[in-house]
């Protein structure tokens, strides 16, 4: 089985920088909605979602291999991101299982990304990830 890089802090300090930005109220994450409309030759692009850039550049540091858990599909990281008492307890190792679900939900579903920061869900991880710093 694979093993991730380590986490460092420089990598957590990555990805709390966006914190901040993320938790402001009534924040939009998602842009605008594109596609969905017919084309001259008839084919139909299914809608997508254009995030703003800070939501991009998140999800690509979220994608960095210190924070891949490439067994996350067996950890139930759904059930565990809708868990608000197992994420304030959270472990490292956690922590990168859900990472890793938020990151490639996308793939699965449009609009995926839009949804866990909507609902707090990436928020309230990162906020654990906060606690967990100064232990690194």
């Amino acid at each position: 089985m694979r093993t991730a890089e380590p986490i460092t802090r420089t990598k957590i300090d990555e990805l709390l920088h966006f914190l901040p930005g993320f938790e402001r109220p009534f924040r939009e994450f998602i842009m605008r909605w594109e596609g969905g409309h017919p084309q001259p030759d008839g084919s139909v692009t299914m809608p997508y979602p254009v995030y703003s850039a800070d939501v991009n550049l998140f999800f690509h540091y979220v994608s960095q291999p210190c924070w891949c858990d490439f067994d996350y599909t067996h950890k139930r990281a759904d059930v565990m991101l809708d868990d608000d008492a197992l994420i304030a307890r959270a472990t490292l190792e956690e922590i990168r299982t859900m990472l890793t679900y938020c990151a490639r939900g996308e793939k699965q579903c449009d609009g995926f990304w839009g949804g866990v920061l909507r609902r707090g869900r990436a928020q309230a991880v990162l906020r654990r990830l906060a606690q967990l710093r100064d232990a690194i």
